[in-house]
């Protein structure tokens, strides 16, 4: 899709992301996008608030690209920089800030990513096998699938696809690699299909789905990366500040849900205790009791939006 000129794609939760992330409509409010992408959202927040200041960060460096296209009607207000979100304190600490108002998080792969056949996200294409969000690192999906032994392929299926035959399929593909190397989406995506595939298979995801999920978890580090992300930005944000985030799977939602409840909690005490003596002081204020999810209006135009889950929560002052 080209937006004036601009590769982009449609950010999903539009409305409700700028209601949690942006509550401000004025005041010079610094911002951070730790993964900018394609600019989608945080051109909405700067359109929302014109005196607001934003700091977008992303290891895609053509992601960057496209959205200093897409941003530059916001001059100097907007800064981008290349890393990743785990590293927000650090890319903010370069510019100066020592803290900020609002930390949006949209976790996942970007539409123009998954259509990118080269980039080896999709098992829609036969492309080269890869999945790197930052095209410099050194580990790709096809080093994973030909490398690691099956204990470790096994595990990676397991914890981050949730895939109940996930021995079966780390051993299918050990007997493939060692006639040919499986180095192409196709080639993966037809043995997940020959594993996992059911005949007749009318409901649910297609084989490959999960399988393709967890090489991408596990080439972009992407829960170690979320939890450190999540720990620096309650400690950047000023009091009443906001940190917004957008998963895209139970995994993701499950630790964004777990540390806010961790941030809210009055007491960490072991039950049990007469009285309080750990002096826990809550750092958060859980703005969405259950996580926000598209309408039926947006899945309608964006059916990308389906398994996208918004969590919100306010920094309290103390």
């Amino acid at each position: 899709m080209q937006v004036d000129g601009v590769q982009s794609h449609i950010p999903v939760l539009p409305e409700e992301t700028i209601e949690y992330a942006m509550p401000w409509t004025c005041g010079a409010m610094r911002v951070i996008d730790g993964t900018v992408g394609y600019g989608g959202h945080s051109s909405l927040i700067l359109k929302k608030n014109p005196e607001a200041l934003l700091l977008g960060i992303d290891r895609d460096r053509g992601a960057l690209a496209s959205s200093k296209e897409r941003l530059a009607f916001a001059g100097n207000r907007v800064q981008l920089t290349h890393g990743n979100f785990s590293t927000l304190a650090e890319r903010a600490a370069e510019i100066g800030w020592i803290k900020v108002d609002s930390i949006l998080l949209d976790i996942g792969v970007s539409s123009p990513q998954i259509d990118t056949p080269e980039r080896g996200f999709s098992f829609r294409f036969d492309a080269p096998l890869d999945m790197r969000m930052d095209r410099g690192s050194r580990l790709s999906a096809a080093d994973i699938v030909n490398t690691w032994s099956g204990e470790e392929l096994t595990r990676i299926f397991r914890e981050y696809g949730e895939i109940r035959e996930a021995k079966k399929l780390a051993n299918a593909i050990l007997r493939e690699r060692e006639v040919e190397p499986v180095t192409t989406c196709g080639k993966l995506a037809e043995i997940c299909e020959k594993v996992l595939g059911k005949p007749g298979r009318r409901t649910g995801p297609p084989a490959p789905t999960l399988p393709f999920q967890a090489l991408r978890i596990d080439v972009t580090s992407e829960l170690d990366e979320l939890e450190k992300a999540l720990e620096s930005a309650v400690n950047l944000l000023n009091p009443g500040g906001r940190l917004s985030v957008i998963s895209f799977h139970s995994l993701e939602d499950r630790i964004v849900k777990r540390f806010f409840q961790e941030m809210a909690v009055s007491c960490k005490c072991p039950p049990g205790y007469p009285v309080c003596i750990c002096n826990w002081q809550p750092k958060l204020e859980i703005l969405t009791k259950k996580p926000v999810t598209a309408s039926a209006d947006e899945l309608a135009v964006n059916s990308r939006s389906a398994c996208a889950k918004l969590r919100s929560a306010k920094r309290i002052n103390n």
